[in-house]
């Protein structure tokens, strides 16, 4: 009889990395890219990873920390389709000879953040972007096996950015979340109008369904641990919270500070200000 081995996880947090933007944020700061979470799941031989980074020093270092586990890495996996959580996935499947997969309607966004990264990601950071062709291919069911274990696909629809999904681990009772939860940094909202808050909500019910007691977010504080609950809680009232304070005020420059006033500890308010003046253009 075959014993099953028990998983595990690890996270990587990519530290900020300064844009290519001149201005400042209106309180200061420099232009900065929110920290990354990569996350590797594994069991006694074999790994998946989720959410390979946006740069090559991101990926030559979580390469390193993948080959430093000795495990052997089996699927890297792409939550949604934002570069950031993808880009670097080519190299390293050619790094570590694993496959890359993510869903058919992140696949599809993909493509499209291929489109525009000439106009958008190749100027906030140029030169550090490697060729990111898409390589991604859906799985049956959704379902990716490792050793003996289920991980499970879920799709949730809108949540910063359309087609959105999440990896479940139920043998971990953990939810590998990309950007439907945040944990102590500023939320992306520059595609949060016209009902996509509302969207966002719906899928971090669905998150919460599954009844996880740790979600890895795609953005996270390194300082803070993984409680599921304390995290989807406080994405919801960073929703609700930007619902009532763009109620109240007319400009971005208010609506910030406002946001700022309530949120004093979240990291990287340029993530806040690039989403104000979209939501208010």
């Amino acid at each position: 009889m075959s014993v099953i081995s028990p998983l595990t996880y690890d996270v990587f947090v990519a530290d900020p990395i300064a844009q290519n933007v001149t201005d400042r944020v209106p309180n200061g700061d420099r232009r900065m890219f929110s920290p990354l979470s990569v996350t590797l799941v594994h069991g006694a031989r074999d790994a998946v990873l989720v959410d390979p980074p946006l740069t090559s020093a991101q990926a030559q270092a979580v390469g390193d920390w993948v080959e430093a586990t000795g495990k052997n890495l089996t699927h890297i996996f792409a939550t949604h389709g934002h570069g950031d959580h993808w880009f670097t996935a080519g190299i390293l499947a050619e790094r570590f000879d694993a496959q890359v997969v993510a869903s058919e309607g992140t696949i599809a966004e993909m493509h499209r953040n291929v489109s525009i990264r000439p106009q958008f990601w190749d100027r906030l950071f140029p030169g550090q972007i490697p060729d990111a062709p898409v390589t991604a291919q859906a799985v049956p069911g959704n379902r990716i096996g490792l050793e003996g274990h289920d991980l499970l696909i879920v799709e949730v629809g809108h949540s910063d950015t359309d087609e959105t999904s999440v990896l479940h681990v139920p043998d971990l009772e953990l939810v590998v979340a990309g950007d439907v939860i945040y944990n102590g940094v500023h939320q992306y909202l520059a595609e949060s109008a016209d009902g996509g808050r509302d969207a966002w909500r719906k899928a971090i019910t669905t998150v919460e369904g599954l009844r996880p007691r740790r979600i890895v977010t795609g953005h996270k504080n390194k300082e803070l641990d993984d409680d599921a609950d304390r995290a989807i809680a406080e994405t919801r009232f960073y929703l609700d919270t930007t619902d009532e304070l763009l109620a109240r005020h007319d400009d971005a420059l208010g609506f910030f500070q406002a946001m700022l006033e309530r949120f004093p500890d979240r990291l990287n308010p340029g993530a806040l200000w690039g989403g104000a003046v979209a939501l208010y253009a």
